[in-house]
């Protein structure tokens, strides 16, 4: 069995997160994704910016209620992406759960000389 195949770009927790939030709306605003990631504007920021620089999401800015708002909403390739990383999150999902529970502990633990 051939090892899984992670998106490097969509891996780091708080991508993955917001990730699985557009996957499932028509869009998202900035301020929901940040709450929901529980990260600074800033963190947020460069995630999204990551993820816009390879075509998984698109931003839109608008004007809302008198202040800018961003909204983030997923790309088809961002979409087929996801799937994909998601695939890979569950064959290593399966492998894990052949390990009994005492099996892993041994396996983790240096061997005693």
């Amino acid at each position: 069995m051939s090892a899984p195949s992670f998106d490097p770009v969509i891996h780091p927790p708080v991508r993955l997160q917001v990730m699985a939030v557009l996957v499932n709306v028509q869009d998202a605003e900035f301020a929901t994704l940040r709450d929901m990631a529980q990260v600074s504007d800033s963190v947020l920021s460069k995630h999204l910016s990551a993820l816009v620089e390879v075509d998984y999401i698109r931003l839109r800015k608008a004007a809302a209620n008198g202040r800018q708002r961003t909204w983030a909403a997923v790309t088809r390739a961002g979409r087929a992406a996801f799937e994909h990383h998601v695939a890979a999150l569950k064959q290593l999902a399966g492998l894990a759960e052949g390990i009994s529970p005492d099996r892993a502990g041994a396996e983790a633990s240096p061997a005693a000389g």
